[in-house]
């Protein structure tokens, strides 16, 4: 039988079928997320966190007790990785021009950056800069990873991360919409620069 027959336009319109599937949620802002949801997947991850928002400097304000959970991930075999923005790079300096606000960019992945040096007793945690290159993509784009669970950010013209929309995605088939984020992130990854230890 054909899909149509199974599933009339009527109930189609109402049950996610194909791609639709992977869609969890969807909110017009990222801050509308609520925190439980974002503790819930980071607390389920088994084998992979990936955070890579330009900053990811607001998981240290809403995550409680972030720096144990980290550990306590990568101490039970999770990956655990963090892909940041250059603090330094061009992209940066002209991301700081649009969003216009007291505290830069810059500044929000220095303090990432001063957060993830207080885990490097830590094995299995890895933090990466952008390459170059690849930085308006990164900057344009925030892609967090939880196994199967991804939340995805992209970045309108002149929002801040937290004013921008956000997906949550569950991985529901080969090259849907969570494969397809999860291998931007990986490219990403791939082309990025490891960042030395501070501290």
């Amino acid at each position: 039988m054909s899909e149509a027959m199974l599933w009339p336009e009527t109930i189609r319109s109402v049950v996610k079928t194909g791609p639709d599937r992977e869609v969890v949620a969807v909110y017009p802002y990222r801050s509308a997320c609520p925190t439980s949801t974002w503790a819930q997947l980071i607390s389920g991850a088994q084998q992979e966190l990936f955070f890579g928002g330009f900053t990811n400097y607001f998981l240290w304000l809403q995550q409680s007790a972030f720096h144990a959970t980290l550990r306590e991930k990568a101490a039970g075999g999770c990956r655990v990785r963090f892909l940041v923005g250059n603090p330094d790079s061009g992209i940066t300096r002209q991301r700081e021009q649009v969003e216009d606000v007291a505290l830069t960019v810059s500044t929000r992945i220095r303090i990432t950056l001063e957060e993830l040096a207080k885990l490097t007793d830590t094995s299995g945690i890895e933090t990466r800069f952008t390459h170059p290159a690849d930085a308006v993509n990164h900057v344009s784009l925030s892609v967090f990873r939880f196994d199967h669970d991804a939340l995805v950010t992209p970045h309108l013209a002149r929002s801040a991360g937290h004013d921008s929309p956000m997906m949550h995605l569950r991985r529901g088939q080969e090259q849907g919409m969570f494969d397809r984020f999860a291998e931007h992130a990986e490219e990403l990854w791939e082309r990025g620069s490891t960042v030395e230890p501070q501290g």
